[in-house]
């Protein structure tokens, strides 16, 4: 019964929240990140099954639907490609040229190395956390936007994808090494991949075979 405005605000905050949740569980009570990931994602869909079960909620204000399907102007430019490209490039210049970036760098490298060196290991890994859960509040509201519903199902498997997306980007998969136009570049090239088996009619179930196979490559 809101408005768009506060939809997205809900969204974010949702996001920052359930990022800020993981955070306090990794660098507080020092519980592998990974499972602490694993678990939640887990934790967070058993939530919305149970607010949701079997239903799909519709009813979303028109103007929401800017966000997902809208246009900048009268161009045919998405207005999701043109806030992608803007994050894409902030997030490039925070990670490759500020001292947040490095310091990120060296956790991934040695976070014990980066704790002697003077680093506040466990508060940079918490606004990371942060960090992610509000980028997917964007995604959440970008997604939900675009498709008009929401479900309990809703982005399933995305997880994967992701993974996929940064390791064939040059993202080492034990921290420390990658960057930004790597992954924009992967992000391209899969969309374009399965954007072409799309129009080949090829099933889905050949899609997903083709994005762990990319995975196991990329890691090779």
């Amino acid at each position: 019964g809101v408005e768009t405005g506060m939809l997205v605000v809900i969204g974010l905050s949702v996001g920052i929240a359930a990022g800020l949740f993981n955070g306090f569980l990794v660098t507080g009570l020092d519980m592998p990140a990974i499972a602490v990931t694993l678990a939640s994602m887990t934790l967070f869909r058993g939530i919305s099954q149970a607010v949701l079960e079997d239903q799909a909620y519709t009813h979303y204000p028109e103007s929401f639907g800017y966000f997902g399907q809208g246009y900048i102007g009268d161009s045919m430019i998405p207005f999701e490609l043109v806030l992608f490209l803007i994050l894409a490039v902030v997030m490039g210049f925070v990670l490759h040229k500020t001292t947040y970036g490095r310091k990120l760098y060296a956790i991934g490298n040695s976070s014990s190395t980066a704790k002697f060196s003077g680093i506040s290991v466990n508060k940079v890994r918490l606004i990371n956390f942060v960090l992610n859960g509000f980028f997917a509040g964007i995604a959440a509201v970008l997604l939900t936007s675009r498709i008009g519903s929401t479900r309990p199902n809703i982005a399933a498997g995305f997880e994967l994808e992701v993974i996929t997306l940064v390791v064939l980007g040059g993202v080492s998969i034990t921290g420390g090494k990658g960057n930004i136009f790597g992954v924009v570049l992967a992000i391209f090239l899969l969309g374009y991949l399965k954007f072409g088996m799309g129009l080949l009619n090829i099933s889905g179930k050949v899609m997903i075979i083709t994005t762990g196979a990319l995975l196991i490559i990329a890691v090779l």
